[in-house]
């Protein structure tokens, strides 16, 4: 399975705004294949011959309803804040544990299935615990996280919920930055 920027699904598709569907562990010969593509979408996105080439935008994660698959399944591909790779291909991803303390994009977040992007601060969890089967260690984990990369894997459980960015901004002033919440 190949995935390209004609297989990202526009903000405007009615499956974004539903609740993926929980997969079975271990995974469906198809399952993994999926995600395993999911995941090379995002690596390679990071490279610019491979969006000059195939008119990709750069990310840094997708979720399985971005490209029409009602799952649970996300990946991820990262660095953390000492430059060091995070990467993950995760099954029924859940947030088990979270910080009080809030963290926010400096100059907002954006989405591969948002055509033009909506600006504002989107306050995520500073800290976070996951609990997900993930495809590259093959088995149930609990994943900490903290700052960007956990603003990332908030963004992409959040699209498994229904959820957009967007809906997270302060409507009626976007960019408003609580004191106490940490720029990123």
């Amino acid at each position: 399975m190949f995935i390209d920027s004609k297989k990202i699904l526009p903000d405007s598709e009615p499956i974004l705004r539903e609740k993926a569907i929980s997969v079975s562990v271990p995974l469906s010969d198809e399952n993994k294949e999926i995600l395993q593509a999911m995941l090379e979408y995002v690596r390679n996105s990071q490279d610019e011959k491979f969006c000059e080439e195939y008119n990709v935008r750069p990310s840094v994660g997708i979720a399985a309803p971005q490209i029409g698959v009602s799952r649970q399944m996300i990946a991820v591909s990262i660095k953390d804040e000492d430059d060091q790779a995070l990467e993950f291909a995760l099954a029924n991803p859940i947030i088990i544990a979270n910080s009080t303390k809030k963290t926010y994009l400096e100059n907002g977040e954006s989405c591969l299935s948002v055509p033009t992007d909506v600006e504002g601060v989107v306050l995520r969890y500073h800290r976070i615990t996951v609990r997900a089967y993930n495809l590259l260690t093959d088995k149930v984990e609990e994943i900490k996280l903290k700052g960007y990369p956990a603003i990332v894997m908030q963004h992409e459980i959040d699209h498994l919920k229904g959820i957009l960015y967007y809906d997270r901004i302060n409507k009626i002033n976007p960019w408003h930055k609580p004191e106490d919440a940490i720029s990123i």
